[in-house]
């Protein structure tokens, strides 16, 4: 399991960049470009599951 700042850290990122957020947890591979992905489309679908991601899995 990992600290709390880290998952803190990774919430935060996943707020303001949500690729960065992603990839602080998950590391590059196929959550990062989902991300990334969607918010080249629209931020709020980018930071919405960037955050699903980080927080609930």
């Amino acid at each position: 399991m990992r600290p709390a700042t880290t998952k803190l850290g990774a919430g935060v990122a996943a707020v303001l960049l949500p690729p960065l957020g992603v990839f602080l947890d998950r590391g590059l591979g196929r959550d990062f470009w989902i991300a990334a992905g969607l918010t080249c489309l629209a931020w709020a679908p980018g930071v919405a599951f960037a955050l699903w991601t980080v927080l609930a899995r």
